[in-house]
């Protein structure tokens, strides 16, 4: 019989400090989500080339335990920021790092895709780390509700692995009629669209 793991360690929160866009970041995270004990490249990637106003609006779709959004929220502090995510360990965590880090004007709701986006609130920008495995049904509700959930002239950014930049590429184009890849790195590519009335 094996020697029983630290089960008590395991299940503490995962506790690190991290640096994005020039602020420095305290994060609470925990097993079972996505990229736990740091921010993943591609997220870090997606950051570096958001352009927000200080009054923006934005939405981090798909927000873990919330480095975009927090980002996006530090940014713009005249604006409001949702987070949203399917997975109610996420939010919990979301809020919680909103709170840790002193922005109240960032929320997090439990929300599959806009599902629980309140109707007629729009944003200058929505961005989203989104999953390799996301699958095309859901990709494609996906840009449509961000395509109509955008102000006019706001964009949609978002980071996806190499292999779906062309995929991207071609819904983006087909959904807002305009495509623009920010950054290729050696693992991610960023890319965006603007809706444009």
């Amino acid at each position: 019989m094996t020697a029983r793991p630290d089960l008590d360690r395991l299940r503490s929160d995962v506790v690190f400090q991290e640096r994005l866009r020039d602020h420095d970041f305290h994060f609470r995270s925990t097993w079972g989500l996505f990229s736990p004990r740091s921010v993943d490249e591609g997220s870090r990637l997606l950051l570096d080339h958001l352009e927000i106003g200080v009054a923006d609006n934005c939405l981090d779709l798909g927000c873990g335990y919330g480095p975009i959004g927090l980002t996006m929220a530090r940014l713009a502090p005249q604006g409001q920021t949702l987070m949203v995510d399917k997975d109610y360990v996420a939010v919990d965590y979301a809020n919680a790092n909103a709170k840790a880090n002193h922005l109240a004007n960032a929320k997090a709701v439990l929300s599959n895709g806009f599902s629980a986006v309140p109707a007629g609130r729009n944003y200058r920008i929505i961005a989203s780390n989104i999953p390799a495995k996301v699958g095309k049904e859901l990709l494609t509700l996906m840009l449509w509700d961000a395509c109509d959930r955008l102000v006019v002239g706001g964009g949609l950014y978002v980071v996806t692995i190499n292999g779906l930049r062309q995929f991207m590429k071609r819904n983006l184009n087909e959904v807002f009629g305009n495509y623009d890849k920010l950054k290729q790195g050696k693992n991610y590519t960023v890319a965006m669209a603007r809706y444009e009335g």
